[in-house]
């Protein structure tokens, strides 16, 4: 049996956010919820997949994260800043 990406759903608080998708899209995510249900064993409903998904494409995002890092390094005070090596 193939692996999926998403592993087991945690629960935590969600934060509301309303978005529209093309019904392609939609009938996909409800085949990966199904499949993800058969393999946990629970019903999983599709619009609990969606923040895990965005959130792993997000964390594997090479160029995301090397442009926050690049965002935080330049928001950081100056007093906070490690000391520069001499």
């Amino acid at each position: 049996m193939a692996k999926l990406r998403l592993g087991p759903l945690e629960d935590d608080k969600p934060v509301k956010l309303s978005v529209e998708l093309p019904a392609a899209l939609h009938r996909d995510l409800i085949a990966y919820a199904e499949i993800l249900g058969r393999e946990s064993g629970k019903a999983v409903e599709p619009a609990k997949v969606v923040a895990p998904m965005i959130e792993r494409f997000m964390a594997t995002d090479r160029g995301f994260a090397k442009l926050r890092h690049a965002s935080r390094s330049r928001s950081r005070p100056a007093d906070s800043a490690p000391p520069k090596a001499e």
